[in-house]
């Protein structure tokens, strides 16, 4: 006769528990809290323009980081930083923004911001333009954003993207 191996009770609990906890930490580490998106408006385009640029606030429970910007109407949408150096003002494109947790990071002119580049038609006030943000989270997965940007104009000459 064979003998049965027996995990008693007290083993069974343990191992169920040490279960548990290890699913619910790898849920933790590869869930990413969407972020919140507030306040999103375009720059209308000038006459004759084929650019504008997006801006938002952005806020996310977690660290996030924004990694691609895209929209159906125009040719080329990246993530810009604008800074001031040397008495002139500086504009960049950059690989990535950092969203850091729990704090409202805002996209602004004159500063970090979405450009859009080869505008295929005018951007009026009023209208509403299709934007999708690409983020990253902590475990590198993609969280994508679509949303609609309603144009508004700056109130300046154009020239703070």
């Amino acid at each position: 006769m064979k003998s049965a191996t027996r995990i008693t009770f007290p083993l069974q609990l343990g191992l169920a528990m040490i279960l548990v906890v290890f699913v619910g930490a790898l849920f933790a580490q590869s869930g990413t809290t969407n972020p919140v998106i507030s306040d999103v408006w375009i720059r209308t385009t000038v006459p004759g323009g084929t650019v504008s640029a997006a801006y938002m606030q952005i806020k996310s429970a977690t660290p996030l980081k924004l990694v691609k910007a895209a929209s159906p109407v125009a040719g080329i949408v990246e993530i810009h930083d604008m800074k001031m150096k040397d008495g002139v003002m500086e504009m960049k494109a950059m690989d990535a923004l950092d969203v850091p947790a729990g704090k409202a990071f805002e996209l602004k002119p004159g500063s970090v911001h979405v450009m859009m580049m080869k505008v295929k038609k005018p951007i009026f006030k009023g209208d509403k333009v299709p934007l999708t943000l690409t983020f990253e989270g902590a475990g590198k997965e993609p969280v994508v954003v679509t949303l609609d940007a309603i144009a508004r104009e700056s109130g300046s000459s154009g020239m703070m993207h």
